[in-house]
């Protein structure tokens, strides 16, 4: 999408709205993960309109391509079409038993994140640019500062799931682990860049040598991005198993 111009994200955020939209007039759970996005994507509009990026034509390209990933996904489960199956247990989640809103979130975002970001990245930085450190240091910095207006969102994006909350969605553990939630987003963030640039490397590797190899590393994404999904989506406290074990998946080298 080279030479991407403002209307293109406004054409992204009119797209969220239009998906939303059904969402909400339905209480469709998978509204939480999409209206914090599209809030978010609201966000890094603005900073891109002041010019706090070092390439913000670069920034607002990979921010397109990267959101369009999930869009297209939403779209096809919409519509009954087969989806990658990180998205298929996120999306599953949304019509099987009751979970609360911060969970269908993290469920969402994990997929978004350990499956879509590295394809995204490669959308956008070509096999030869990825052996450039200083152009890849430069994207590696943009993508520090999305993470940083992500961090930033946190206490207020907090409130708004706190809205659609019902009584018992929080724990004493969850409420004791607010704090914690907010202060440890960026480190979250920052094990999930590492492991996602560690995975858009490989992915480049693999592109080099042929599209059997790129393939089968996709596959290997797909399912353990799929397999971290399904391990969130199981009973028990998600904010002390993203403590635990992390938040990305790293493929083999």
């Amino acid at each position: 999408m080279p030479g991407a111009s403002v209307s293109e994200i406004d054409r992204l955020i009119a797209r969220m709205a239009a998906l939303l939209e059904p969402l909400e007039r339905e209480a469709d759970p998978r509204r939480f993960f999409l209206a914090t996005y599209m809030r978010t994507t609201e966000a890094v509009k603005d900073e891109l309109a002041r010019g706090g990026f070092l390439d913000g034509e670069w920034t607002q390209e990979w921010d397109i391509a990267f959101a369009d990933l999930y869009a297209d996904a939403l779209e096809k489960w919409n519509r009954g079409d087969p989806v990658p199956a990180p998205w298929e247990v996120a999306f599953d989640a949304a019509r099987g038993e009751r979970l609360p809103p911060l969970r269908h979130v993290l469920l969402a975002l994990n997929a978004h994140v350990n499956y879509d970001l590295p394809q995204s990245l490669l959308a956008v930085i070509t096999d030869r640019e990825f052996d450039d450190p200083a152009l890849v240091a430069q994207r590696g910095a943009d993508h520090r500062h999305i993470d940083e207006i992500l961090a930033a969102r946190v206490p207020q994006e907090d409130r708004e799931l706190a809205k659609a909350e019902q009584p018992g969605d929080r724990t004493l553990l969850d409420r004791l682990l607010t704090p914690f939630n907010r202060a440890g987003t960026k480190r979250f963030l920052k094990e999930g860049r590492r492991k996602v640039w560690s995975n858009a490397r490989t992915l480049s590797r693999a592109r080099r040598v042929g599209s059997e190899a790129f393939a089968a590393k996709l596959e290997e994404l797909e399912a353990l991005s799929a397999a971290r999904v399904r391990e969130l989506r199981a009973p028990g406290q998600v904010l002390l198993k993203l403590a635990a074990r992390g938040f990305g998946v790293l493929l083999s080298p």
